[in-house]
């Protein structure tokens, strides 16, 4: 059970009862407030809205970790009034994460770093580990009052606003700098060798999914049934609502395949800045029957099980989980050839990859899947092997514990390596 109280801190300050989630009742559960006599790993993050793909692999960690011998905490930059981040607040609770809210009122919000240095002290936080720019920069004004190593993984430069600038210097002048720069796919390693990071201190740790939360229980026919849709090809696809994941491309490649005579839906799962021109968009084009834009939902599981096929038509990507989880929940994947994707996915053989910002190439491509079962059925099982074998979370948080006993001095085995570059 969640509580809030006010605590204080070392130097005397006060933490906000809103800045505090910690579970203080004596009755909560031991998965939920972990081992005090471990390391603890303070994830650090900003986020606005519902989040994102790092914020799954955030809030999953905690719970694998107090066998490989860290308790974890995660503490959450974002705006004071932001409704969405009670989703992130409810699925914490839901994994028995034990999480921070910390109120931040923007880029130049400088007055976060304190009140993260408290729950250092509070906590006695051992690593630090950020998620981005500014948890990154925090983490280096935090560890001068607070003697701590420094981690960080890096997700992805895919997001592009006027402030991307601003955000690329940070990162440019913060990663040198911490004890382990962990990337999740490999041109995000050699893009950090480029912007200066030590090789040594460089590792690549692809993202990776709990294989037992996404497995099919149920055909796609009984999903349907259940989800209350009618029977025909449902192509679906997930993510933030912004332009560089490409999902108006994905809506004129269906709009072209329904024009030629193909009985196909979309299914569209995400909020963000671009629901109202790709609302209009979908008017424009007259599909509002065929092609939806359902907003963000918490439980994804029962809508892949509802797919025939998933699409990936992103421009800018890293790892994305989101390609995990479909391959995990056997639906046949199409994924724009960028980043880490080709690492993952052999063509024609778990898959399919396409080039980038190519409507026409969608459009071929689900139209393959659409007419031939016995490809879908080959690429979804194969899919799933992909995932069993290379990326489950366990696999990868003994990978993630083994950076962690080196940046603190311990030798200790684990049953997987780290392949470093």
């Amino acid at each position: 059970m969640f509580v809030a109280s006010r605590k204080t801190s070392v130097d005397g300050t006060t933490i906000p009862e809103n800045e505090r989630l910690w579970p203080e009742d004596p009755s909560a559960p031991t998965a939920l407030i972990g081992r005090r006599d471990l390391p603890v790993v303070l994830h650090t993050r900003v986020v606005c809205g519902t989040g994102g793909g790092p914020d799954k692999t955030i809030l999953n960690s905690p719970s694998f970790l107090p066998e490989l011998g860290y308790r974890a905490v995660c503490a959450y930059m974002h705006p004071p009034s932001d409704a969405g981040f009670d989703s992130i607040r409810q699925r914490a609770e839901q994994r028995q994460t034990r999480i921070v809210s910390i109120s931040d009122r923007g880029p130049f919000d400088l007055s976060v770093v304190g009140r993260l240095r408290n729950v250092c002290q509070t906590e006695n936080v051992a690593i630090w580990h950020g998620h981005d720019y500014k948890s990154n920069l925090a983490g280096l004004w935090a560890r001068r009052r607070w003697p701590m190593k420094l981690v960080t993984t890096v997700h992805g430069w895919v997001r592009h606003t006027r402030k991307t600038p601003l955000y690329y210097a940070v990162d440019r002048w913060c990663l040198p700098r911490y004890d382990k720069v962990i990337c999740v796919s490999p041109d995000l390693l050699e893009r950090c060798l480029r912007l200066g990071v030590r090789r040594e201190r460089c590792v690549l740790i692809e993202n990776a999914i709990d294989t037992t939360e996404f497995r099919r229980r149920r055909s796609a026919d009984e999903a349907k049934r259940s989800l209350g849709l009618n029977g025909r090809f449902l192509i679906g696809a997930v993510g933030r609502l912004s332009h560089e994941k490409g999902f108006d491309l994905l809506i004129r490649a269906v709009d072209s395949l329904v024009r030629n005579g193909c009985d196909v839906g979309l299914a569209i799962i995400g909020d963000g800045d671009e629901y109202g021109p790709l609302s209009e968009l979908i008017r424009s084009l007259g599909q509002t029957d065929r092609i939806s834009l359902l907003g963000f939902r918490a439980d994804t599981a029962c809508w892949y099980e509802a797919m025939d096929a998933f699409v990936l038509s992103s421009r800018r990507e890293g790892l994305p989980n989101v390609v995990l989880e479909a391959m995990a929940m056997e639906v046949p994947v199409i994924a724009t050839s960028i980043a880490g994707l080709p690492n993952l996915i052999a063509n024609e053989e778990n898959g399919i990859l396409v080039s980038p910002d190519d409507a026409t190439a969608l459009s071929t491509s689900i139209r393959r899947l659409y007419l031939r079962e016995e490809l879908r059925n080959r690429l979804s099982h194969s899919g799933r092997a992909t995932i069993e074998e290379r990326y489950s979370f366990s696999r990868r948080m003994q990978n993630v514990a083994a950076v962690y006993d080196e940046v603190i001095g311990l030798d200790r085995r684990r049953d997987a390596g780290v392949p470093t570059a």
